[in-house]
């Protein structure tokens, strides 16, 4: 299965390498004001996907904030709160005796 993964790394890597390599063309990105900029095509798509991913994660930060918050105060309401008393052995599991055998 690791070969399997590998293989399929380095097909992905020599298909976006032959990519880069067919668009080395010159092209022009035109901004605002008469302003352009000249470079290889393969640099504006790097640049586009680059801000793309960017935005992306900026675009989940707020939820993962969320997500870790209410982990955070399950994890606190677990500690605070403790439903065995404390003459009461902890339950015992029979798979985990078993593993232990």
């Amino acid at each position: 299965m690791r070969i399997l993964v590998w293989l399929l790394r380095a097909t992905l890597f020599f298909t976006l390498l032959a990519f880069a390599l067919n668009n080395q063309h010159e092209a022009s990105l035109k901004w605002f004001f008469g302003q352009e900029w000249r470079t290889p095509m393969v640099f504006i798509v790097l640049g586009a996907f680059t801000l793309g991913c960017v935005f992306g994660v900026l675009a989940m930060v707020p939820s993962w904030w969320q997500h870790r918050r209410a982990a955070r105060r399950q994890v606190a309401d677990n500690d605070s709160v403790d439903t065995r008393s404390a003459d009461t052995p902890p339950p015992s599991d029979s798979k985990l005796l078993q593993h232990e055998l």
